[in-house]
């Protein structure tokens, strides 16, 4: 039956398109698509957690309907989108380098990771490499953090449920213990990480969204944990970068 194989998959291509049309129309259940589309419902919600786990597709909450997710966002708006993100954000990274005195960088999420795509370096003799074109699990690193503390729980279950790699001793792989940790996220608007993608690097992140409140991305700043934050430090510099990532999205929504 190898033969067939081919044909299965562009049936199975054809429905999720299908199935995306009737989304990017109104937010709906997955009893209502399959009387839509004429799809049996076991059909329908296969497909749906295969796009859910894309990120082309998100659930709202409480009602669990279906809507069109961000990476369908970022695959039609493009690289025009990520050229004009790192245009308004670039004056803000050379602001956050310059005053806090460490590297600045600006991320997006990709699927199930961040991307950084953007780096101002600071005038420092000893540095941080520049991360730009790395792609990082979103648990490792401030900037994935402030993405997945917007994720509806069930789209939050499935990247759970692949798998939280510990990056050294710090990172936190505990489900529940992530679960909280962006609840924390959620209500502060901003988020440190300390030495857990790296041993001796500290960083911290706000997250930049466009005017419908969602996230875009990120901006980060991070630097040596010897030096980095200070003692009593870290208040102020999550401010500062709290406050240009607002003023990142002011300009992304003009």
């Amino acid at each position: 039956m190898w033969y067939n194989q081919p044909v299965d998959n562009v049936q199975s291509i054809e429905r999720a398109f299908l199935l995306l049309e009737e989304i990017s129309q109104m937010e709906v259940g997955v009893t209502e698509l399959a009387e839509q589309t004429d799809l049996p419902k076991s059909t329908v919600a296969r497909i749906l957690n295969t796009l859910l786990e894309l990120g082309a597709v998100e659930r709202t909450e409480p009602d669990s309907a279906y809507r069109i997710g961000p990476k369908v966002f970022s695959l039609s708006e493009g690289r025009g989108m990520t050229v004009h993100l790192t245009a308004r954000a670039r004056p803000h990274l050379r602001m956050l380098a310059r005053e806090i005195g460490e590297d600045a960088g600006l991320s997006v999420p990709d699927g199930h990771r961040v991307h950084y795509i953007a780096q101002e370096d600071a005038q420092n003799d000893v540095s941080v490499r520049d991360w730009t074109g790395t792609l990082l699990p979103m648990h490792v690193v401030p900037s994935g953090l402030v993405v997945l503390s917007e994720w509806p729980a069930a789209q939050l279950d499935l990247y759970i449920a692949r798998g939280l790699e510990g990056y050294t001793p710090f990172t936190v792989t505990d489900p529940e213990g992530l679960r909280a940790r962006l609840a924390g996220v959620r209500e502060a608007g901003h988020v440190w990480v300390r030495e857990e993608f790296a041993e001796g690097i500290s960083s911290v992140a706000a997250p930049v969204r466009d005017g419908q409140r969602r996230v875009l991305g990120a901006l980060h700043v991070h630097g040596p944990s010897y030096r980095f934050p200070g003692e009593e430090e870290a208040g102020e510099i999550a401010r500062m970068v709290a406050d240009a990532a607002g003023r990142v999205s002011a300009a992304m929504d003009v």
